[in-house]
C-alpha cells in the first residue's frame, strides 16, 4: 500500500509539509478529551513517534474510536503540518485499522522491565528501548561490511555445519537426522548411518577454513552466525551469536594488531555519524557518558602491553581480586577492567599469552612459554576480540596438536596449508554482540539479539 515512512517526513519534512499524506504504523499511546483525541504512532523506521491529531469537530468519534488501542496497527492520511510543541504533527482526516490489538496486548504501559521484555521478544521490536538497539545493530552491521570491502578484503562464507572444532575445547552443538533411540551398540555405528556418514557440528568458528580462503585469496572476512554449547549463563555469554572473523595472508601479530584497532574506531566512528538519535537515546537512558566514551575511543590510540606485564601491573595494585593473579592463569572480567579502566583509562592489546591457556593454532614464541596471541580490552567490557598469529610452521602446529590430544586426521586440510606454500598469516575474531554492548551500554547480551539462545532458552 502506497504510503511515506515517519522518517522520512521528518526528515524530508519540507517536502511533504502542509500537503496531505498517507502513513502507517502502530500505535504506541493515545489520549482523548472532549473535542480533541491524540495517537503517537510509530513505524519502526525512526526512534520518534508522529503524533496524530483527530479533531472532533471535524471526525465523528465513531470513525477512529477503533483506532485508540495500544498495539493496533493503522493506516492514516492526514495534513502533515507544523507543531510548537512536537515540531511536526498530522491533522487525521482518515484512519483504518488494519489489524485491531485486544486488551491483553502485554506492552500497555510506556516503560517495562528488560527482564519482562524477554519474556516477550517477538514484541520486542515495538519498543522504543528495541527499536534502538536493532537500529543500531544494523548500521554497525553495514560499517563492518563497509570497512572490509574499502580495504580489499573479500567476503567468504565459510560453512555451518563441521566435521571439526577449532577451538579444541569440544563444546559444540551436535547435528543429526538420526533418532534418539536407534540402538546402535557403538558410537561409530550410530554416526555411520547418519547423514554425512560421520559425527557433525555446529561450527564454532569460520576461522579455519577462513584461513584456507586467505591462502588464495589473500584477504578474507567471514561474517556469520557461530553456536557455541558453553554451559555459560552469564549476561556476556550466548549459545549462538554473530562473529567477524578476518583472515590476512603476509601479516605478523604487529600487522593484525593495527589493523584491528584502525578497524574498531572505523565502525565506532560509523555508528556514531549514523546513528546520533540511538546513541543519544542510550546515553540519556542506559550509559550516561556513553558518546564520550565512545568518541574517546576513535581519538586515543590503543595502550599495548605484555601478558607478562599485566600481571606485574595487577600484582601491584593493591586490589583484592576475587581471582588470584599470578603468571599463567587467565585474566577474567574482573582483571580486565581494572586495567582498561583505572591504570590505562583506554583500550589496551594484551600480548604474549601462555601457550597452555591459548589455542593451538597460535604462533609459538621464540621463549617457548608464550604465544603471538593478543585481546584487545575494553572499559566496561573487558575482552572484545582475539587476534593472533596463525602458526605456519608445521612441525610446531602438529605438536601443539598432539599435546592437546587432538585427532590430526580431522585436520588433514589445514596441516595441508603448512605444507603447501606456508606464509605467516594473522586474523581475528570479534563478536558482534560484545562490539553491540559496547557502543550501545546495554549490559546483557540477550537484549543485543532479536532471540537470544542461551542455557534452557530456546
Amino acid at each position: 500500500m502506497k504510503h511515506t515512512d515517519i522518517k522520512e517526513l521528518f526528515e524530508k519534512s519540507e517536502k511533504y509539509l502542509n500537503a496531505v499524506q498517507t502513513v502507517c504504523g502502530w500505535v504506541r499511546t493515545w489520549r482523548d478529551s472532549k473535542s480533541i483525541a491524540f495517537i503517537e504512532l510509530n513505524d519502526g523506521t525512526c526512534l520518534k513517534n508522529l503524533q496524530l491529531v483527530f479533531d472532533k469537530e471535524k471526525l465523528s468519534a465513531d470513525s477512529f474510536k477503533d483506532a485508540l488501542v495500544v498495539g493496533a496497527a493503522l493506516q492514516v492520511e492526514g495534513e502533515f503540518i507544523p507543531s510548537e510543541r512536537n515540531g511536526f504533527e498530522m491533522l487525521v482526516k482518515s484512519v483504518t485499522v488494519l489489524g485491531g490489538c485486544p486488551q491483553d496486548y502485554p506492552l500497555q504501559k510506556k516503560h517495562h522491565t528488560l527482564e519482562f521484555l524477554r519474556t516477550i521478544p517477538h514484541l520486542r521490536p515495538r519498543t522504543k528501548y528495541f527499536e534502538a538497539v536493532f537500529a543500531v545493530r544494523n548500521k554497525l552491521s553495514f560499517a563492518i561490511h563497509n570497512y572490509f570491502q574499502e580495504h580489499g578484503y573479500k567476503y567468504v562464507h565459510t560453512p555451518i555445519i563441521t566435521g571439526s572444532d577449532c577451538e579444541g575445547a569440544g563444546e559444540m552443538f551436535r547435528v543429526t537426522t538420526m533418532p534418539w533411540n536407534l540402538g546402535s551398540k557403538t558410537e561409530q555405528e550410530y554416526f555411520a548411518q547418519d547423514f554425512f556418514g560421520r559425527r557433525a557440528n555446529l561450527t564454532v568458528s569460520g576461522q579455519l577454513e577462513g584461513e584456507m580462503a586467505a591462502m588464495g585469496l589473500g584477504k578474507i572476512y567471514t561474517f556469520g552466525p557461530t553456536f557455541r554449547a558453553e554451559h555459560s549463563n552469564t549476561t556476556r555469554h550466548a549459545a549462538e551469536f554473530w562473529q567477524i572473523e578476518p583472515e590476512v595472508s603476509f601479516a605478523d601479530i604487529h600487522d593484525i594488531i593495527e589493523i584491528a584497532e584502525e578497524f574498531i574506531k572505523y565502525i565506532i566512528k560509523y555508528v556514531l555519524e549514523h546513528c546520533s538519535e540511538e546513541l543519544a537515546y542510550f546515553d540519556e537512558r542506559v550509559e550516561k557518558g556513553l558518546i564520550d566514551k565512545l568518541n574517546h575511543v576513535i581519538s586515543s590510540d590503543f595502550a599495548k602491553v605484555t601478558y607478562t606485564e599485566a600481571v606485574e601491573i595487577l600484582k601491584k595494585s593493591g586490589r583484592e581480586f576475587k581471582f588470584p593473579v599470578n603468571w599463567g592463569c587467565d585474566l577474567q572480567t574482573e582483571h580486565e577492567r581494572y586495567l582498561t579502566e583505572e591504570y590505562f583509562k583506554k583500550p589496551v592489546f594484551v600480548v604474549d599469552y601462555p601457550a597452555e591457556i591459548k589455542s593451538f593454532y597460535m604462533k609459538q614464541n621464540p621463549d617457548g612459554k608464550t604465544v603471538a596471541a593478543t585481546d584487545l580490552l575494553v572499559p566496561g567490557i573487558g575482552e572484545i576480540i582475539g587476534c593472533s598469529e596463525r602458526e605456519a610452521d608445521l612441525n610446531k602446529l602438529v605438536n601443539a596438536m598432539k599435546i592437546r590430544n587432538m585427532p590430526l586426521e580431522a585436520y588433514g586440510e589445514y596441516l595441508d596449508l603448512r605444507k603447501f606454500g606456508s606464509v605467516p598469516h594473522s586474523g581475528f575474531g570479534l563478536g558482534l554482540e560484545r562490539i553491540m554492548m559496547y557502543v550501545t551500554g546495554v549490559q546483557n547480551i540477550r537484549d543485543t539479539l532479536l532471540f537470544p539462545r542461551t542455557v534452557g532458552s530456546l
